[in-house]
């Protein structure tokens, strides 16, 4: 997840959700943090002594999200968690995701301790390193955390690390938000959250039709929006990059509208030409 940066004294005062959420009191841990150094990357990374409550809520989330899957997630999403060996049993170790996404995307995992201010998160990406947390939300917390914890982190977006063309993008997307200013920051958020955060994409099946499915981590990591985004309650439309770039959201409530995109090569293609257009690349 990501957050806008402070303006200059030139720009207005472009506020991100969450930024607008902490100006309202509703969550000290929707506050950005900045990094004071560099973060642990990849071996550097310890594990961290992990009570047997926390460990019991890693089998309860991975269990529960687990089942909704099937029909509704990507394969590319479903062929990444295969990839880097999720698994129910144990918090997995970030130093050892950090090592499978290497040997697939040239990708490396970063502990951080929490959202993190968008100069840093951008950084990271345009480096191919992934900021993760490495704490897990409480069980009064099963059902909806409003920032991101390890099973955000891992479950919803590691996955999706190991396909190549959104590998890519994710590198491309930190690249370009680090020569941003003003409104395009905001644009940035968005297209962020209706494809990072909640990307839909139409997939070939086996019998040769088509059929809507989830990529985005904000969906495939929670209980309710997992149920809800390919229900009828949800209006689909045509994944545009301009138009995602104008569309407002809320992140406090199940999201009516989502956007599709036919392909990932789509997603590289038309951000990259979006972002040159912008004076961004």
């Amino acid at each position: 997840m990501l957050t806008a940066s402070d303006p200059s004294p030139d720009e207005p005062a472009f506020l991100s959700a969450y930024e607008k959420a902490d100006a309202e009191d509703l969550d000290p841990r929707c506050v950005p943090q900045t990094l004071d150094q560099p973060p642990p990357v990849g071996d550097a990374i310890l594990y961290p002594g992990y009570s047997e409550i926390d460990q019991e809520t890693w089998r309860m989330l991975y269990a529960r999200q687990l089942a909704f899957l099937p029909g509704r997630a990507s394969a590319a999403y479903l062929h990444g968690a295969e990839t880097i060996t999720l698994g129910g049993e144990r918090i997995p170790a970030l130093k050892d995701l950090s090592a499978r996404l290497a040997r697939e995307t040239n990708w490396a995992v970063a502990r951080v301790p929490g959202l993190l201010h968008e100069r840093d998160f951008f950084e990271l990406l345009s480096q191919r390193i992934f900021p993760s947390t490495d704490y897990i939300r409480g069980r009064e917390e099963l059902d909806y955390t409003p920032a991101p914890d390890l099973f955000h982190d891992i479950f919803g977006h590691m996955p999706m690390l190991t396909e190549p063309d959104f590998a890519d993008f994710y590198q491309h997307f930190g690249e370009a938000a680090l020569n941003a200013t003003g409104y395009q920051r905001v644009q940035l958020e968005r297209l962020h959250w209706f494809s990072v955060e909640f990307g839909l994409i139409r997939e070939q099946q086996p019998d040769g039709s088509t059929a809507r499915r989830i990529f985005g981590a904000g969906i495939l990591s929670s209980h309710g929006e997992v149920q809800h985004a390919l229900s009828d309650a949800v209006e689909v439309r045509p994944y545009d990059v301009a138009v995602v770039a104008e569309q407002d959201y809320d992140v406090w409530h199940l999201q009516p509208l989502l956007f599709e995109l036919d392909s990932f090569e789509q997603l590289v293609d038309q951000f990259g030409g979006w972002a040159k257009a912008q004076g961004l690349r």
